[in-house]
């Protein structure tokens, strides 16, 4: 009888013990993160923007562990690929996701898609923010939004509006402006950003909106002229350019930012490791030097505040989305 009340308990006791070992033998490793090469999915090809982000960032992330961290490109249908390769990955820390605010885009652009993207990934950190600009040609006549908006009206569907493709950030941008302020202006599609901005110059088309990298230093030589900002204050590196609410459209806001993803159920401590980590690597004059070389800006950020952010992101773009007709692929 007496064995048999205790052999139970003996059980129990063995069986608690185990999994505090195994409990501690995971902790241990996680606080040893990472012991091995880190992949950083960047879903664009080589020497665009998030490309040049994401790099900065797996050098910084490199000092800061010790190990490397490794950007590997996999562009394809939209960024969807590289995306849903992070999206089934193990969740283990060790196969993460660098991308643009079009993260935020594709859950309204694509029907069929085998993953979610809200469901399926881990918000992790905001790496970078970076705010558009409405540039126009300088002999268009128009000098403000408001001269442009009372243009537009006079001539509607007549001023051609350059866009770096059907669903680009910037198209949905110039989608949620004619929403917004009431007009029709004729988006005109081009394959990418450089040749948007090549028939801007040549006056094939008239406005654009598009991120300040892109047209510093044409607006510098006179060549474009910014109309607007559309981030909510304006910037030091554009003081005189009013931003779109002081423009007379309230609440337009709309930016290009970076973010980290991982998998969905990554540990909430794995989630940490890595917001902890992402946020020393901001605070080093490489990145502050890197951020305002790009005209980008950031603020240290937790978890919680960048899923937040991402759900409001969802959320404006599908509007801007549904605003613009656009039928989901």
């Amino acid at each position: 009888m007496m064995m048999s009340y205790r052999s139970p308990r003996i059980a129990q006791t063995i069986l608690m013990a185990v999994a505090a070992v195994c409990s501690a033998g995971a902790a241990a490793a996680q606080a040893e993160f990472p012991t091995r090469p880190v992949r950083l999915v960047n879903p664009y090809t080589p020497g665009g923007s998030v490309d040049l982000v994401g790099r900065a960032l797996a050098a910084g992330l490199t000092d800061i562990w010790g190990q490397q961290v490794i950007v590997d490109n996999r562009p394809g249908a939209g960024t969807t690929i590289g995306t849903g390769l992070v999206a089934r990955a193990e969740p283990d820390g060790y196969t993460m996701l660098i991308n643009s605010s079009a993260i935020a885009i594709i859950p309204s652009m694509y029907r069929n898609l085998n993953y979610d993207p809200v469901r399926d990934l881990t918000p992790v950190a905001l790496v970078g923010v970076t705010p558009m600009v409405l540039v126009v040609n300088p002999n268009f006549e128009a000098k403000s939004v408001q001269d442009l908006i009372r243009l537009a009206k006079a001539r509607p569907g007549k001023i051609p509006a350059a866009t770096s493709g059907v669903g680009s950030t910037n198209h949905l941008t110039l989608e949620m402006f004619k929403h917004m302020a009431g007009i029709n202006l004729l988006a005109v599609p081009y394959k990418g950003g450089n040749p948007a901005i090549t028939s801007l110059l040549g006056g094939q088309t008239m406005l654009h909106f598009n991120v300040p990298g892109n047209f510093m230093q044409h607006i510098k030589a006179g060549k474009l002229r910014a109309l607007a900002v559309t981030s909510a204050k304006r910037v030091p590196y554009l003081p005189d350019v009013p931003t779109m609410i002081e423009s007379g459209i309230p609440d337009f806001e709309a930016t290009v930012w970076y973010g980290v993803h991982g998998p969905a159920k990554l540990p909430p401590a794995m989630v940490q490791t890595w917001s902890v980590a992402i946020n020393q690597y901001l605070k080093t004059p490489k990145a502050q030097e890197h951020l305002r070389r790009t005209y980008m800006h950031v603020d240290p950020n937790t978890p919680a505040e960048y899923a937040a952010f991402y759900q409001r992101e969802v959320s404006r773009w599908g509007t801007a989305i549904k605003a613009a007709g656009i039928e989901a692929q």
